[in-house]
């Protein structure tokens, strides 16, 4: 199958079914609302900011790599934890407090 033509959208929603199929039902709930997936160089990448949810793809690691092989797809399965941009401010302002105390925060 040539892989530069897979669509990740349908490649996930296929995972997802999987695992509604296979009563995988706490890890099914987790990967509902992933969006960000993409398909490169032999891997499907997915991306989160969510610790926990990055935590619950690492441990149905084996279920979505079924999912993937049921597909007949040989794709290495990426799990890619990033730092969002709310999580980034929020270490900013921590950060500024820490350096000026109660003159950084404002009433």
């Amino acid at each position: 199958m040539d892989k530069t033509k897979l669509s990740p959208k349908n490649v996930w929603g296929k995972v997802v079914l999987y695992l509604k199929e296979n009563k995988k039902v706490a890890l099914y709930v987790a990967c509902g609302d992933i969006v960000d997936v993409k398909i490169e160089n032999d891997s499907l990448i997915i991306r989160s900011s969510d610790d926990f949810l990055v935590g619950v793809l690492e441990d149905g690691r084996r279920d979505i790599e079924n999912a993937l092989r049921w597909q007949g797809l040989d794709l290495k399965l990426v799990i890619v934890k990033f730092e969002s941009l709310k999580q980034k401010q929020e270490k900013d302002i921590l950060k500024l407090i820490r350096l000026f105390g109660d003159k950084f925060v404002s009433n």
